[in-house]
């Protein structure tokens, strides 16, 4: 389980977490969803290890984020962060160096999936083509919890469909924790076990999706709407 607890961090006068506070049960795929500048990134990197709260701590199966958690984590930046003339077949090479759990059949099988090639230069794909390098080299990995930042983000719908198909299929043979940040929520409501909605650093909303939506009759968009609305008030 990842727990989250009063997280708190600051950029200069901006505090992107103020005192968030949730918890990421295992085997579940979790939405950790909100507007613009509400944490959400800045959340996925410290469980990643990838910057240090001000306040606050995070656990990852009890250990805090770093050297010993961070075998268990993939973390899908919402950048690209490959060198530009890197092929898909580099990439995957270093993937395959850096980690054990790396699974070269899984990497076979998306790579057809995708119909991706793995001589292709990375920075000369297409934005829907590299959001599916970027996946397959986040998948490729066995690790237990699946962190995702945006990955439907400026691809189209059949590319979409492609990708959320992908994250689906991975979570039912691993039984991995997926937390994704996504604007897209029509894409992925269906997909969804829980939400974590939160506002400017700090939690609205949580719950189980289906539970939500038919105590409020709703869709999980009018509900986060709904939410929003009020803490805006």
């Amino acid at each position: 389980m990842i727990r989250v607890n009063g997280a708190v961090k600051t950029f200069g006068k901006k505090k992107a977490l103020d005192g968030l506070t949730f918890a990421a049960e295992e085997g579940k795929i979790i939405g950790l969803l909100g507007t613009n500048g509400a944490g959400k990134s800045t959340t996925l990197k410290a469980m990643a290890g990838l910057l240090r709260l001000d306040r606050g701590e995070i656990t990852i199966d009890g250990d805090k984020p770093g050297l010993s958690a961070r075998g268990m984590i993939t973390y899908l930046p919402d950048v690209d962060v490959w060198y530009p003339w890197m092929r898909l077949s580099d990439a995957i090479r270093y993937m395959k160096d850096m980690y054990w759990d790396w699974n070269d059949e899984k990497v076979g099988h998306l790579l057809d999936f995708f119909e991706l090639r793995a001589d292709s230069v990375m920075a000369e794909a297409s934005k829907g083509t590299r959001a599916k390098m970027k996946l397959l080299l986040a998948l490729g990995r066995q690790a237990k919890y699946l962190l995702l930042d945006e990955p439907l983000s400026g691809i189209d719908p059949f590319a979409r469909r492609q990708v959320a198909q992908a994250i689906v299929e991975d979570f039912m043979e691993e039984g991995q924790t997926v937390i994704i940040t996504t604007h897209e929520v029509p894409e992925v409501e269906t997909m969804l076990d829980e939400v974590v909605f939160i506002h400017e650093g700090k939690l609205l909303l949580q719950g189980h999706v289906e539970t939500m939506k038919h105590q409020r009759s709703m869709s999980l968009m009018d509900i986060l709407k709904e939410v929003y609305d009020g803490a805006r008030v």
